[in-house]
């Protein structure tokens, strides 16, 4: 904080790692330095993180492979941008988040490849987005927002990202020829990416 190296403070709240109590303790003393607080939760279970958090002020929860009743209605009621982290799922044979389920309770639902080298070493977002129309039933175009404007909001970078538009900075990205938007997460072993501009 000090040398204003990061932004944001993380936790990994689950079971065998840190508790709901911890997650509160590490984030208001990361709030005191001025970090943001985001969570990593609900991976393996439900133990009353994603309600901490949100109460926190947490920019946005990660994970979701598992969700409550409870956990969508707080989410509902909040600004916190539930995140779902898919080729996590795929790499360690876990369960996919149910993003179809957050999506009717009309969620902000992002996507994102939660790129380490324990879990998800990839960061292979056309892979993210086969893996959400696959294995979790979204649109290509729903996919495609919450790896877009959804995915800018969970950074806090909604007004310059997201979306391509006058005085925006988001990248563009030209495909190689393809019939349809929703080919990209259809071929997703093949590269259909051009150039890309900043």
């Amino acid at each position: 904080a000090e040398e204003n190296l990061a932004d944001y403070i993380d936790v990994f709240c689950e079971r065998n790692y840190f508790t709901v109590e911890q997650m509160e303790e590490i984030l208001i003393a990361g709030k005191k330095h001025g970090l943001k607080p985001k969570v990593h939760v609900n991976q393996f279970s439900i133990m009353g993180g994603i309600q901490k958090a949100v109460e926190l002020g947490a920019i946005s929860v990660d994970h979701l492979e598992e969700i409550s009743q409870e956990d969508i209605d707080c989410l509902k009621n909040s600004t916190t941008i539930p995140t779902i982290l898919p080729s996590c799922s795929h790499f360690i044979s876990i369960p996919f988040g149910n993003a179809r389920w957050m999506m009717e309770h009309d969620l902000p639902v992002a996507l994102a490849s939660d790129f380490n080298p324990g879990t998800t070493p990839s960061g292979n977002l056309n892979f993210v987005w086969s893996l959400a129309c696959v294995k979790m039933k979204m649109t290509p175009e729903e996919a495609f927002n919450a790896l877009t404007v959804n995915a800018a909001a969970a950074l806090e970078l909604s007004e310059t990202h997201g979306k391509i538009a006058l005085g925006r900075k988001s990248p563009i990205v030209i495909t190689k020829e393809i019939p349809s938007l929703a080919y990209i997460p259809y071929a997703f072993g093949d590269n259909h990416l051009e150039r890309i501009l900043f």
